[in-house]
């Protein structure tokens, strides 16, 4: 499984996106994507791959958990995959 396209596919499937609008450098913000898309967003991410993430909504900024930016969520994952093999 890809980390990239799959977060990108779920962010994109969020926003209502074509998956090629959606890069990297992206926040989700700018994609239009409120804070109960992130919720979801995250929700969908833990369950593609089966991790548990370290996000707290109530309080996103004091979170371990980069959503800053797409690029970013992708490198937060692949470290919570790596963390947990």
């Amino acid at each position: 499984m890809d980390v990239k396209s799959t977060i990108i596919d779920i962010i994109a499937e969020q926003a209502l996106l074509d998956p090629a609008d959606v890069t990297p450098d992206k926040t989700l913000d700018e994609l239009g994507i409120d804070s109960m898309g992130v919720v979801e967003s995250i929700f969908a991410i833990e369950e593609a791959f089966d991790i548990s993430v370290p996000f707290n909504a109530n309080a996103p900024g004091d979170s371990a958990f980069d959503i800053s930016s797409v690029g970013s969520i992708i490198e937060a994952v692949e470290k919570l995959i790596r963390d947990q093999s």
